[in-house]
């Protein structure tokens, strides 16, 4: 997920109650232009910060600048159009620049603002805002939720703001609808699968007592940690106002989105080719988020052949591995093993979650043995809620706020706990959280001598692909313990090769979604329940699921350079430093970093 701060950002109105005007920088403009020496990229770099924090108020609370805290900022058609203006106006200062006047540190810095800005302007063309609908997108009941949570509530004020802010859910609502409609005038619709899947998700909610709600029942709404500030009776009416809020305002706002899906949009949803191929200006959308995603300008043809030739080498090695571990003859005897065999998977809730923290552990245990640089910021267990769990994939991880209000959580899908299989979660928990995208995302907002943007987001190919690399990596550090987790781990590789196979040929090849399907169903061990999750997945995001592979493939193919070059000398640990040390930079400005610290050496 991301850095994945853009859950429940841009989405609603103006206060409805009157507020004094915003006054003087956000209190980050230093973190904003820090390391940098160009007058002109530092002048940028402030006004970027304060038209993004503006745009997204969530983002600006979870980053530490309340001044928007009562918010949450517009995202209807017009406000999006005049974002987009604004957006513009700054790239245009940023190309003006000539980046042979920067030293070689905002070089980096111009040109990684430049590829970023550049490849969200390309991705407009696909105008997800108009048809994308998912119910395990933040756009929809789940990113409302999450409001309440990303809210940290210490006392009245900051309760009074939340409330103001969920007085704008239901502005939010109407914002997306007029955004669909847009899309409905330009003949982009959703698929039928994913509006069902939507409807089906409202329709559990609205059926459960407005109590019940997530949103109704924040963590503050318990007894005072101690530090609250809450005078008598004040936390217990704020709880009450803010289940009011709940049920008379946004609970008929959910209603009216509910209908409009399921009147107006999944008449019209799309059938039998769900991926891009299907919509208006689809090929464009798709070569745009493939450049987005990973940085290169490949084609969706050389694409699908890397990942039929990843996926040709872990049928090998998945069938090798699986006859000692588990005595079958060939990859489908052992895929089918690793399917159907209920002994390999959980019983229970309290049973995955138990294995799930012994890993974590175990992983905060080994990891001074192979980073010189460990993160400050604590990393947690979380469980996935469980109005997005029928929705959503195995697990994810969720980065920290930068003002520290909040570590990096690894939220577990334990919906139907014998569906998750043992074998698969070594690997799952090392992606998700240390050393993966914890260990990577915590050291990249921590970095004290870069500019913040490079501190809270970066390319999406780094971000999964290091994630990707350390599953290997966890064999390494003893986070494996026997042949199954290492049959694992092989089919999550399998996995992520099959993305690239199944991504593009959704998109760019008019593949089903059975045809999407049944490719993972022979090559990866997954589950029934998640791969049909997955596909929704990729079906819903274009291009990500391409991040992981590309990414991985690049570290370890830097890394298998750097110790044939440098032999004994190689130090892993350096490696490690070298890769994560500038933030998530692109691929082509990872490749450049790691061979000079190879020549370095």
């Amino acid at each position: 997920m991301g850095l994945i701060a853009a859950v429940a950002v841009a989405c609603g109105r103006a206060p409805d109650r009157p507020r004094a005007p915003v006054v003087g920088p956000s209190p980050l403009v230093g973190k904003a232009v820090l390391g940098v020496g160009d007058p002109a990229l530092r002048a940028i770099l402030a006004d970027q910060l304060e038209l993004r924090l503006a745009w997204a108020p969530m983002l600006a609370t979870t980053l530490g600048d309340h001044r928007f805290d009562d918010q949450l900022g517009h995202a209807g058609p017009d406000a999006i159009a005049a974002q987009e203006r604004a957006q513009d106006a700054l790239f245009a200062r940023v190309t003006a620049i000539d980046p042979a006047t920067l030293d070689a540190r905002d070089r980096v810095t111009w040109g990684l603002l430049r590829d970023e800005m550049a490849g969200a302007r390309a991705e407009r063309t696909c105008r997800y805002e108009q048809w994308n609908v998912d119910a395990a997108n933040a756009s929809l009941f789940g990113g409302f939720s999450y409001i309440v949570e990303a809210h940290v509530v210490h006392g009245v004020r900051d309760a009074d703001n939340l409330l103001a802010r969920m007085r704008q859910v239901p502005g939010a609502i109407e914002d997306a609808i007029a955004n669909y409609r847009l899309g409905v005038a330009a003949g982009r619709f959703a698929t039928r699968e994913k509006l069902r899947r939507a409807i089906e998700q409202l329709d559990t909610e609205l059926a459960r007592p407005v109590e019940a709600w997530s949103m109704a029942n924040p963590a503050w709404a318990a007894p005072p940690a101690a530090g609250d500030d809450w005078p008598a009776g004040e936390r217990a009416r704020h709880v009450q106002a803010l289940r009011a809020i709940v049920a008379t305002q946004i609970k008929p706002a959910v209603q009216k989105l509910r209908a409009f899906f399921h009147d107006e949009l999944l008449p019209h949803g799309r059938g039998e080719q769900e991926g891009l191929a299907s919509l208006p200006g689809g090929d464009a959308c798709y070569r745009a988020s493939i450049l987005a995603q990973i940085s290169l300008a490949k084609t969706p043809e050389e694409l699908h052949a890397l990942g039929l030739a990843e996926i040709a080498r872990t049928d090998r090695e998945i069938a090798a591995l699986g006859k000692t571990a588990l005595g079958t003859s060939d990859l489908a005897t052992t895929i089918t093993r690793l399917r159907d065999d209920k002994r390999l998977y959980f019983t229970s809730r309290d049973e995955l979650l138990a294995a799930a923290q012994k890993q974590l552990d175990l992983a905060k245990a080994a990891i001074p043995r192979f980073f010189a640089v460990l993160p400050r910021t604590d990393c947690v267990l979380r469980e996935t809620p469980a109005y997005e769990a029928p929705y959503s994939t195995l697990g994810y991880y969720r980065e920290p706020h930068l003002d520290g209000s909040k570590p990096g959580e690894y939220f577990v899908n334990t919906y139907k706990p014998q569906t998750r299989a043992r074998y698969e979660l070594a690997a799952l928990s090392a992606h998700e959280s240390i050393p993966g995208h914890h260990l990577q995302i915590a050291l990249s907002q921590e970095m004290g001598d870069q500019p913040l943007f490079r501190r809270m987001s970066g390319s999406t190919a780094f971000i999964e692909g290091w994630a990707l690399y350390t599953e290997r990596l966890a064999d390494e550090m003893g986070l494996y313990t026997n042949d199954l987790d290492r049959l694992g781990r092989l089919s999550y590789d399998a996995w992520r090769g099959a993305r690239l196979v199944v991504d593009t040929g959704l998109h760019a090849m008019g593949w089903t979604r059975k045809q999407a399907e049944d490719f993972m169903r022979a090559h990866t061990a997954l589950t029934e329940t998640n791969i049909v999750n997955e596909v929704d997945r990729y079906i819903g995001w274009p291009g990500q699921a391409l991040a992981y592979k590309m990414g991985q493939l690049e570290i370890l193919k830097l890394r298998g350079e750097a110790e044939a070059k440098l032999g004994a000398r190689f130090d892993l640990r350096q490696f490690h430093a070298a890769v994560l040390g500038a933030g998530a930079v692109t691929l082509p400005v990872l490749d450049e970093r790691v061979r000079a610290w190879i020549a370095a050496q």
